[in-house]
């Protein structure tokens, strides 16, 4: 089991470094950029990751959603959008480096999963929404082919329960050379540039 949650803390770790340096590349002039995400700017996809952020320290802590309700709803970026996603995800990153929480259960919005699977989730979140800055500030994908590799062995067998949910578009067709960053995103429902 040890071996399981030092592989899902690195590539949260990862993941989440990688949407970190996707949000120090936003300019001041880049939060009303639009993004691949429908109806969402550079600046409600990042409050959309601090949000998650915020949720952490207690679903980790074996809160409920009805135990958190609405706080976490709304703007939380602030003045200062960049600390508050740099405070939000150090605050986040500590609590699951509390020993033995991987191993734990946590209550999300279908029920009572596992912490690891929240992880991935997580995980998966971070690469797609570092890839949707990416896009919006014209650079290239940042998602490393290791880590992307690792993320699809883990989403392929959900993608299917997610259709529907309004959690991602349906997946696009990439062609068979396409790397393992660009079959990510296509199967999450970005299409790839």
């Amino acid at each position: 089991m040890l071996n399981v949650a030092v592989e899902i803390l690195d590539a949260h770790g990862q993941a989440l470094a990688l949407f970190d340096r996707a949000v120090h590349e936003i300019g001041p002039g880049d939060w009303a950029r639009g993004t691949p995400c429908a109806d969402w700017s550079v600046r409600d996809l990042v409050n959309h990751l601090v949000v998650e952020q915020l949720w952490v320290p207690p679903l980790l802590d074996g809160a409920t959603l009805d135990d958190v309700g609405d706080r976490f709803d709304g703007d939380q970026l602030g003045d200062d959008p960049v600390a508050a996603w740099e405070t939000s995800a150090a605050t986040a990153r500590e609590a699951w480096l509390v020993p033995g929480v991987p191993q734990r259960t946590v209550h999300v919005s279908f029920g009572l999963i596992p912490a690891e699977e929240y992880g991935w989730q997580m995980s998966i979140d971070f690469a797609v929404h570092a890839w949707d800055l990416a896009m919006a500030l014209d650079k290239p994908n940042p998602i490393p082919s290791d880590l992307a590799a690792r993320l699809l062995e883990v989403v392929r067998p959900w993608v299917d329960d997610w259709q529907g949910i309004g959690l991602f578009e349906p997946p696009v067709a990439v062609g068979r050379t396409a790397n393992e960053a660009t079959r990510l995103v296509a199967l999450l429902g970005r299409q790839p540039r």
